[in-house]
């Protein structure tokens, strides 16, 4: 992954120690230089920047007052000789706060948590368009009878077991098919699609209220069972 870098620092010999350390790191590509603040605006208007190296004692602008006038800033690592700062700095999220002078040690993990964050921010990313890509277009087939019906996932409410049967109710239908709940399970993303009580699964998407051991799917109360309910609750708190 390579990441675009922009210095902002108005003593020459802080911009040249860094590019040296950058040198040493062919993922890091120093795409430009600035003095001051001022001079950084045209270049985030103008190419993709991943993370700035910025000094906070310049004239005109300090670098603290710049980061607050950037909406939506690139992950910065302030370069500083002044400790004071430190504090707010970390208040407005930058990823590390670099005392000069410093030695390449201190860039390198600086730099490490750089990629971390960029490598979970990508991950997430990743998992959003598949999650985005799956509501729009997952599906499962469904036989009932001499029919198959193709049930859209973004349409499913809840599945409930019903002896050797299970019933299928979606936003316009309900479905009975000769087929256990733990099949209908297993060709349903878990994540989405929970077993609540042993003879149910609920649309997590379509849950409206949880009310002690039951679950309003619709106009249906759901119960939750003893042996579900820990796993019920723990995917609430990580989806939320």
């Amino acid at each position: 992954m390579k990441i675009n870098c922009l210095i902002i620092d108005d003593e020459p010999l802080a911009q040249r120690v860094i590019e040296k350390y950058a040198q040493d790191l062919p993922f890091l590509e120093i795409v430009g230089k600035c003095n001051q603040a001022v001079e950084a605006i045209e270049y985030l208007h103008q190419q993709q920047i991943d993370l700035i190296f910025l000094d906070i004692n310049m004239p005109k602008l300090s670098g603290i007052d710049f980061l607050k006038t950037l909406k939506h800033p690139p992950l910065v690592i302030i370069t500083t000789a002044y400790a004071e700062f430190a504090l707010e700095g970390y208040e407005l999220d930058v990823i590390d706060y670099l005392m000069k002078p410093f030695g390449f040690d201190r860039f390198l993990k600086a730099v490490h948590k750089v990629q971390d964050n960029l490598t979970t921010r990508q991950r997430q990313e990743d998992v959003s368009a598949h999650t985005e890509q799956a509501t729009e277009e997952q599906f499962v087939f469904v036989k009932s009878g001499k029919k198959t019906f193709k049930v859209n996932l973004n349409d499913l409410l809840y599945v409930e077991a019903l002896g050797d049967y299970v019933k299928i109710f979606t936003r316009e239908r309900m479905i009975v098919s000769y087929q256990s709940l733990k099949h209908i399970e297993s060709i349903l993303p878990a994540n989405r699609f929970p077993r609540v009580h042993k003879s149910y699964l609920v649309s997590l998407a379509k849950v409206e209220m949880i009310e002690g051991n039951q679950v309003r799917v619709g106009d249906k109360y759901v119960p939750i069972g003893s042996n579900y309910k820990m796993e019920f609750e723990k995917l609430i708190r990580t989806t939320g």
